[in-house]
């Protein structure tokens, strides 16, 4: 089987495309980026080392896409992730709805073309702002914890958020752009009769992230944390409570080999994949984490909120663990050393990739 990633020399890209080429002698995988990003070229070093075929391209521009190879897959990892982005004043709006939508629409006319299967790495970030605003939650110590006496909306428990959440905008431009490509991904596979499958991804962490507070706050954390660079607890009172889950990409490659296998016979096709409560912490639990691990380091308080933020997010993955018998394998613990593993062994990460 030959599998095109799509951002493959990204975090998630190329930690998956890593993971088939050693789980498989049989798969030929190989990928596309725009190198774009700073810390890209580290990783596209270590996949040709591999022996991963790395097209520099751009998903955007229609002759990269039509000059790739056929491929059986296209598992698309490439996006502008970042929550913020063409709102902060430095990324272009344009810029961000060209990569996030134009590209995924070349990438479904690639798979119309070929008869490939597609697997779109969504976010969590498709679910409404406005309706995780008013979860009701209450003030455990220093994490917000899912209030299970009040009245729940539809799609959420202490368990998470499942795919019945509202997707009311506003979601930012990143979550909106995604969301519209669901929609296009699933229209092209009915329509063109190739299988589709969207994972809903929640934060992904792990060794090798990019130094990026939003695009991996968990790494950023600890890359930070260890250099003594300048942390900030920011809005809902600066008080780090804000929660999340983290999922190792690692975790993924076992479902999209289930995904890949079925053939797209079933009806579900919007999963959450996500940590869990198992695998989810608040900055300042994090903070305690980092402290005993490396030793105090003093965070700032900015109580100011700041447009986009999120007080608790995470994810359900029960109809995933239904329909596919998958569930992550990699507790928080581990995956939180494994960060602080990379941030000792690479001091200067922060430099290279922010």
């Amino acid at each position: 089987m030959k599998i095109l990633i799509t951002g493959i020399c990204g975090f998630v890209g190329a930690a998956v495309a890593r993971q088939l080429t050693a789980a498989s002698g049989k798969d030929e995988v190989f990928g596309i980026d725009n190198l774009s990003r700073a810390g890209s070229y580290l990783n596209r070093s270590q996949l040709v080392n591999a022996g991963i075929d790395v097209f520099h391209g751009d998903i955007r521009n229609t002759g990269d896409v039509e000059a790739l190879p056929a491929a059986d897959w296209v598992i698309d990892a490439a996006a502008n992730a970042s929550v913020i982005a063409g709102a902060d004043g430095r990324t272009s709006s344009r810029q961000l709805v060209e990569n996030n939508l134009s590209g995924t629409v070349n990438l479904l006319e690639y798979c119309k073309r070929h008869g490939a299967g597609f697997v779109l790495l969504s976010t969590s970030r498709v679910y409404s702002i406005d309706a995780l605003l008013r979860l009701p939650l209450r003030l455990e110590d220093d994490a917000f914890a899912f209030d299970g006496g009040a009245s729940p909306p539809t799609g959420a428990s202490a368990a998470g958020v499942t795919e019945s959440f509202s997707v009311a905008p506003p979601l930012s431009l990143y979550g909106s752009s995604k969301l519209c490509s669901e929609l296009l991904a699933l229209e092209y596979g009915a329509l063109f009769e190739f299988p589709v499958w969207i994972n809903r991804c929640g934060l992904m962490a792990g060794p090798g992230q990019f130094g990026r507070a939003d695009q991996g706050v968990f790494s950023f954390w600890i890359h930070s944390w260890r250099a003594r660079q300048p942390l900030a607890y920011i809005g809902f009172n600066g008080r780090g409570a804000q929660v999340r889950d983290a999922l190792h990409p690692h975790d993924l490659v076992p479902l999209l080999r289930k995904q890949m296998a079925s053939g797209g016979t079933a009806v579900n096709r919007i999963f959450n994949i996500g940590g869990g409560a198992a695998n989810s912490c608040s900055l300042a639990a994090l903070s305690r984490w980092c402290d005993r691990r490396f030793g105090a380091h003093d965070v700032v308080s900015s109580p100011e909120p700041r447009r986009f933020d999120i007080p608790w997010m995470v994810m359900d993955s029960s109809a995933a663990a239904q329909a596919w018998d998958w569930r992550p394998e990699i507790s928080l613990d581990q995956l939180l050393e494994e960060i602080a593993a990379h941030a000792e062994a690479h001091p200067d990460w922060l430099a290279l990739t922010s």
